[in-house]
């Protein structure tokens, strides 16, 4: 048997090595995703008689300054805004209803949540049935999963942009030098944006405040629910499964009592 300290340095190497391997295998996934719009930039590029710079193809090797965690390498290093500090974390989401009931969960392993959009309706819609209408924020903006949501008969209503650069209920004087709210570019944005301006719409939209949004925060403050316990990220959503869980049947006591 090798000694202690040797073997414990053989097991590092092999984590080490697991973990170069799941980067390269990332990078080069993320290559393979970003083929089919590489070979739109140079279609357009060529069509513009080879003008401007070429664009850059997709490189296959991790960035020489991306991380992993040896002890969950299914979490990831993101942070919730520019304004808030990076964490090794997973991005909880959750489905609710009027009732203020959580239908259905998920777990990404992006801090967007745009690309599990589509998955978690569909998650819904094989157990309880299909939603007649979807309300989500700005980070459910994408593009690809709502055109797939709406060509299956499902209403989706996602903010895509802000009507000022102010907070809601920010009451400070109006900054004069800040800068106007970027328009909508894509066809898509600017009909969610026009759909968004109608009083049905306006309607519907308002009413996420008041189903999600307290969700969140009855499990962070008053279930005490903060962190993930668990590792990896099938253990990850059966923990956060249990906890919404949990929180349904404290709502449904909440609902029956009035």
């Amino acid at each position: 048997a090798l000694p202690a300290e040797i073997a414990r340095r053989e097991v590092l190497k092999a984590k080490l090595d697991e973990a170069c391997a799941r980067l390269e295998a990332d990078a080069r996934a993320e290559a393979q995703e970003e083929r089919a719009g590489y070979d739109q930039k140079v279609a357009a590029w060529e069509g513009r008689n080879r003008r401007g710079r070429k664009p850059k193809p997709p490189d296959d090797a991790p960035p020489p300054a991306r991380q992993i965690n040896l002890t969950d390498p299914d979490s990831k290093l993101m942070r919730k805004s520019k304004r808030h500090e990076f964490r090794q974390a997973y991005n909880a989401q959750a489905v609710a209803d009027g009732s203020q009931l959580v239908l259905t969960t998920n777990v990404a392993q992006t801090p967007s949540d745009a690309p599990t959009f589509e998955e978690t309706i569909v998650q819904l819609r094989d157990t309880l049935g299909q939603p007649e209408t979807i309300l989500g924020d700005a980070g459910y903006a994408s593009g690809a999963p709502v055109a797939a949501l709406q060509a299956r008969g499902i209403e989706v209503l996602v903010a895509v942009s802000r009507p000022d650069n102010q907070r809601l209920y920010d009451f400070r004087p109006p900054n004069p030098d800040a800068k106007p709210p970027r328009e909508p570019q894509a066809a898509w944005r600017k009909a969610m944006k026009a759909k968004l301006q109608t009083d049905a719409a306006k309607a519907k939209y308002k009413r996420r405040k008041y189903t999600v949004e307290p969700v969140f925060g009855i499990i962070k403050n008053v279930l005490g629910f903060t962190r993930f316990f668990l590792r990896g990220i099938e253990k990850v959503k059966t923990e956060w499964l249990l906890v919404t869980l949990a929180y349904n049947c404290k709502r449904l006591c909440n609902l029956k009592a009035a």
